[in-house]
């Protein structure tokens, strides 16, 4: 037997010894490193990739990252993992409301992400990922706020601003003691960041002082304090409005919750023009006692989404659509009229900074005591119509779209925990029209393979593959809801040919 040489620890040589060095060499792990990515994009233009949860991978994956678009230019990699948006920790949040997030925050979006693989790893090691991602901001940091600044009439805004010495495009906001600004939560010393939907660093001082005299009751300005504005500097971040705490801003969405009663929400829903010329959706009409009003519904109130659903671009008929999909309960997002011209001139979105809305106590006690209520569910397809039967026997139909010069002329959608992608808008005389496709259509197979349970973005990409040509298995909400509940298949066999629907 060979013996091979022992090492012996020397006490005076102690941690410096070489042989001590190579043991603790071979044992170290490499803490994980997040990444920043600043995203910007243009009118028009889309952030360029997906985001997915996928089966057997844990958290919010970035798929299909367009090649040299907005997302891949910021450092975006395909199989990247989320875990912030908008220096918002997202990976214990659903799928939905991180997409939410994303879809809201404007042409201008802050991604923290972390590769892959060193996500699984640090997931199978136990690691506390909201603590991995706030270290990257460091301690003594505190996020931006949005104060908006209403004029008293005699101190008036009550703040002043100067410039930083020697730092171009840098001002500091102090408030007066007591003041409207300091209320609003400005504290001395904090930086200037964004004034009136203007970012502050493309302003010179002349500007602002103009912009601070020509407002007319009130203004809102994002501040931070200098100690977290290098942070920012130090990580190379923006700081947006989307990323501040907002608890002084005005005409803030709500997100209520609906309980459908035995006849209906109790509003009527309508299409109107505003002052400005511009299309709403308003909630009328709410009946006394009715689940919309004990939900906290208000008459007049813009409606700004449905199930998550932005209601901005949609007819009508697709909001009537997205409601008589959501079966007995709905989450719906509204806000009050004057809030729309006020985030319009802004430049900010709404949504951004919508909070959530529970009804006292009380009121689902008397909610639940309601055993027959006269409220009366009124979702009118056009003026002229007052009630239809929402459900019918199942249209299911085989539908063969050819491209057109502008595309298959149909937009997708789908709705959070309901199953199947649908047809949530058709092109007025366009191919899709054509071949019958109609609004609110759930897709069941495309070019025959299934797609029940695929997500949406996996729908889009194997109708891409369709080249010119589109076969499309489709079935009509209700009568789908109806199928599954009865477990009955769907398919081609039992398609309704045209004369008979």
């Amino acid at each position: 037997m060979e013996l091979t040489d022992r090492f012996v620890f020397n006490l005076k040589e102690g941690i410096d010894n070489p042989a001590m060095d190579i043991a603790e060499d071979a044992e170290r792990v490499s803490d994980p490193l997040p990444r920043v990515c600043v995203l910007k994009r243009e009118e028009g233009e889309n952030f360029g990739f997906h985001l997915r949860v996928e089966r057997g991978l844990p958290g919010h994956v970035v798929r299909h990252v367009e090649t040299f678009g907005v997302a891949e230019k910021a450092g975006l990699r395909n199989g990247d993992r989320l875990l912030e948006v908008n220096e918002l920790f997202v990976d214990d949040l659903e799928h939905g409301e991180v997409t939410h997030k994303i879809q809201v925050s404007g042409p201008q979006l802050c991604l923290l992400v972390l590769d892959g693989e060193e996500y699984e790893q640090a997931v199978a090691q136990g690691r506390d990922l909201k603590e991995l991602a706030s270290a990257q901001r460091g301690e003594g940091w505190k996020p931006p706020r949005l104060c908006h600044i209403t004029r008293d009439p005699g101190t008036g805004l009550g703040f002043s601003i100067l410039p930083v010495e020697g730092e171009k495009g840098k001002f500091t906001i102090s408030p007066v003691t007591g003041g409207p600004a300091e209320k609003a939560g400005v504290r001395k010393g904090d930086r200037l960041i964004w004034i009136n939907g203007a970012m502050a660093c493309e302003l010179t001082h002349s500007a602002i002082s103009k912009m601070v005299k020509k407002c007319s009751d009130h203004m809102t300005v994002l501040v931070i304090d200098s100690e977290s504005e290098k942070c920012y500097v130090r990580r190379r971040m923006l700081i947006l409005p989307a990323m501040a705490n907002a608890q002084s801003m005005p005409y803030r969405p709500r997100r209520l919750h609906l309980e459908q009663g035995p006849d209906g929400y109790g509003f009527y829903l309508r299409q109107e023009k505003t002052s400005a010329g511009r299309l709403v959706h308003m909630l009328r009409d709410v009946e006394a006692g009715s689940p919309a009003e004990l939900a906290g519904v208000k008459d007049g109130e813009l409606l700004l989404e449905v199930k998550g659903v932005s209601t901005e671009c949609l007819s009508h008929e697709d909001v009537v659509s997205l409601f008589r999909q959501s079966g007995q309960q709905v989450t719906i997002t509204t806000m009050i009229l004057h809030g729309q011209d006020f985030y319009t001139k802004l430049g900010l979105s709404p949504l951004l900074f919508t909070e959530e809305h529970s009804p006292a106590k009380e009121q689902k006690e008397k909610l639940a005591s309601l055993e027959q209520s006269a409220a009366v569910v009124k979702l009118v397809a056009s003026p002229a119509e007052a009630q239809e039967e929402l459900w019918v026997e199942p249209n299911i139909r085989l539908c063969v779209v050819q491209r057109g010069t502008v595309g298959f002329g149909f937009h997708l959608g789908c709705i959070q925990q309901k199953p199947g992608t649908f047809i949530n808008q058709v092109t007025a005389r366009g191919p899709a029209e054509s071949s019958g496709l109609l609004q609110g259509d759930v897709i069941v197979e495309v070019n025959g393979q299934n797609v029940e349970d695929e997500c949406l973005e996996d729908v889009i990409l194997l109708m891409k593959k369709g080249e010119t040509t589109l076969s499309l298995l489709v079935v009509d909400r209700p009568g789908y809801e109806c199928l599954k509940k009865n477990r009955k298949p769907i398919t081609a066999e039992k398609v309704v040919k045209a004369s008979e629907v």
